[in-house]
């Protein structure tokens, strides 16, 4: 075994050690994320195999992405208990054999159960990964090493529905599990040679009360939550009170984080300032983002009568524009800061998604595509930028908390936007007097303006951010002392 301490030569780049833990974290990522996607496009086929309703057919998206909130915040202490190449690999292994359960389950209920055993994998492939990224790769570099992270996230919503298109069209259902199968195992056997098997020091106690408040108002909360998507309101009893229950017990738990000496999450991060900011801005740009991105589809399929595979090419430009700006802003924030970048990205944002407003029946898809290749440039300035403003002033013991957290808000609020936007795409929808082509895309357009409206308010909280280089803290022993960054194991 070899070892290397990240360098904190701004000018260096990544070294070929790191972009190797990176590849790990990536392979995990890719069917986390991918598998969210490509599933979302099986919900009528899942109808027609197993007889069953719409309703039960959605819980196999639902159920995965309650299991994934509940395991969420279990990754700091995990981590913190077992290590993060342990916790990594058992995530990885769930994950692999949840799939393949899947592929193989006889009913509705079983793929809903097997989806929830995925989603008790996945649930904390992202956090712990981020956490070995940001080890990995040293606060000075988090921007760069976040952006190779960022590939996986940004691609995985367009990608998803052509390849899940693909699988169903021309090979079968099942297909859309199995592919995890050959993409998991080579991701098992790849981090079990690169990453460190280090013996964690650190024994924290469990927080049983932090457990059974914030992952059951977790997951009661975005039940509620996604539930009215099939409502189509949000003043429904069986959404208004899971949302109300789930959000006493996140709240209790506040009280209680703040109060408890070892806490399941150390909400007290949020006293730094940076962190604070930046995961405010991240909420409005996540709902917006998720939220958007459910549209985009709708509109090519259900106004322009385009297949799956289809819209998902249609959709690709946005990937495009924000791989060609993603490496570069990642880079560029390790040394100047987010600021700039995601006030720009913003932007351009706000630009591409205000051509929506106006969709027509008939709206040429060049232009549509050039406005998407544009909310792909700014996708890439400032998504990753973000997330790495919010680790980067973090020291070294309180990444664990900061990942986690940082991933709580992501699941919450892309759960939140895609609600939103649906309840008012639904509304729009059933209040035209005649459901024509032209009236349709006007419904749409009118609720593109509530996304624009919501990228336009991140705005205020990114004016904030740091346009300039984040200052780093370096830990100190206990003779004061700088300490060096801890090595990146490999073999």
């Amino acid at each position: 075994m070899t070892s290397s301490t990240p360098s904190t030569d701004q000018g260096s780049g990544l070294d070929a050690r790191t972009l190797k833990v990176a590849a790990v974290v990536v392979l995990g990522a890719i069917m986390s994320i991918l598998d969210t996607t490509v599933v979302a496009v099986a919900q009528n086929t899942f109808q027609d195999v197993f007889n069953t309703s719409a309703a039960n057919a959605a819980w196999t998206a639902t159920g995965y992405t309650l299991a994934l909130a509940a395991v969420i915040p279990l990754s700091s202490w995990a981590t913190a208990r077992f290590g993060t190449k342990n916790v990594y690999l058992t995530s990885l292994v769930l994950f692999v054999l949840g799939s393949i359960l899947c592929a193989f389950a006889w009913n509705i209920g079983s793929l809903v159960a097997f989806r929830m055993l995925q989603g008790a994998g996945g649930g904390m492939l992202m956090p712990v990964g981020m956490m070995i990224l940001t080890r990995a790769a040293g606060p000075e570099r988090v921007g760069s090493i976040m952006a190779v992270l960022g590939i996986p996230m940004l691609l995985g919503p367009i990608a998803g529905p052509i390849l899940g298109g693909v699988l169903i069209e021309f090979v079968s259902w099942h297909w859309i599990f199995l592919i995890n199968v050959p993409i998991g195992i080579l991701a098992i056997a790849y981090s079990a040679w690169i990453l460190d098997g280090e013996e964690e020091k650190s024994k924290p106690p469990f927080d049983f009360v932090g457990l059974l408040l914030l992952s059951p108002g977790l997951a009661v909360f975005l039940y509620g939550v996604s539930s009215s998507n099939s409502e189509g309101t949000f003043m429904s009893a069986k959404v208004l009170i899971p949302m109300v229950i789930g959000a006493v017990l996140i709240v209790s738990f506040v009280v209680h984080a703040l109060r408890g000496k070892t806490p399941l999450l150390d909400l007290r991060l949020f006293r730094n300032r940076t962190l604070s900011i930046t995961v405010v801005t991240f909420t409005f740009f996540l709902i917006a983002f998720f939220g958007a991105s459910l549209l985009f589809p709708q509109y090519f399929i259900g106004v322009r009568g385009e297949s799956t595979l289809m819209a998902g090419l249609l959709v690709a430009p946005q990937g495009l524009g924000a791989m060609l700006t993603m490496p570069i802003a990642g880079r560029m924030t390790d040394k100047i800061g987010p600021g700039k970048f995601v006030l720009t990205g913003i932007v351009l944002i706000a630009i591409g998604l205000g051509v929506f407003m106006f969709l027509g029946a008939g709206t040429s898809y060049w232009l549509l595509g050039g406005a998407l290749f544009v909310q792909g440039l700014g996708m890439g300035m400032s998504m990753m930028p973000m997330m790495s403003a919010a680790l980067a002033t973090l020291k070294a013991e309180s990444v664990a908390d900061g990942s986690t957290l940082v991933n709580v808000v992501q699941q919450t609020a892309a759960s939140i936007g895609t609600a939103v936007i649906s309840v008012i795409l639904a509304t729009n929808l059933k209040g035209l007097a005649a459901p024509t082509p032209s009236a349709s895309a006007g419904a749409f357009g009118d609720t593109f303006v509530v996304a624009v409206v919501l990228i336009v308010i991140c705005l205020v909280p990114a004016f904030f951010l740091p346009r300039k280089k984040i200052a780093v803290a370096t830990p100190v022993d206990e003779n004061g002392e700088p300490v060096k960054a801890a090595p990146v194991m490999m073999h």
